[in-house]
């Protein structure tokens, strides 16, 4: 799964009940997707975007290459600042987000894992984290090719796949592979952003 900026609750559900979570860092930045944003109230209680300050970078950058514009912490802090209920969480668990939101920016998606490691820790989540781009997999495969062979580079026997993969892989070619292919079901919960629930002190699911 493409590593999400503090994503819904149902993402979560994928380090809930995957042996291995990889971190698909290997394909191109999606700029209308979920790795640099999160959905949270905004002030007036409205949905809106809260966006990771990202350096201009070409279209078909991959993920794994993202980086922070030059300013990106002092604009950060001031896209964080327009929204107090971060700021009035109590307990360990809106600290440690705090903490994590606030902390030097280097690399994107060195931010965007420990925030991942950080919400995993902080629910006992059990999947074991890994980076696609470390599983040294060929760059000429695409789609649920690159996907399988994740799977097989894991020693894995089965993918876990959000909702959203019934559009993009077929068991009927994972089977071929001898793989099994499950999909979650869809995610009704009402965290749009996990963010939320950490500052409530309250379950993800």
């Amino acid at each position: 799964m493409q590593p999400y900026f503090y994503p819904y609750g149902g993402y979560y559900r994928l380090l809930a009940e995957a042996d291995w979570f990889v971190i698909f860092d290997c394909v191109q930045f999606n700029r209308r997707g979920r790795v640099h944003r999160c959905e949270v109230h905004g002030p007036q209680g409205k949905p809106e975007w809260l966006t990771l300050p990202l350096a201009h970078q070409p279209r078909d950058v991959l993920i794994r290459n993202l980086a922070f514009a030059g300013p990106a912490r002092a604009e950060l802090d001031r896209r964080l600042r327009r929204h107090e209920w971060l700021t009035a969480g109590r307990g360990y668990a809106a600290e440690a987000v705090l903490d994590h939101l606030h902390q030097p920016l280097s690399g994107v998606v060195d931010f965007l894992e420990a925030g991942l490691r950080l919400v995993a820790d902080l629910h006992t989540l059990p999947a074991k984290i890994v980076r696609s781009s470390s599983l040294a997999i060929d760059t000429s495969l695409r789609g649920q090719d690159r996907v399988i062979a994740i799977v097989q580079a894991l020693n894995g026997s089965a993918h876990l796949a959000s909702p959203g993969g019934r559009k993009l892989y077929s068991q009927a070619v994972f089977a071929e592979e001898g793989l099994s292919l499950d999909f979650l079901a869809p995610y009704h919960g009402p965290h749009v952003s996990v963010l939320h629930a950490l500052h409530a002190g309250t379950n993800i699911s």
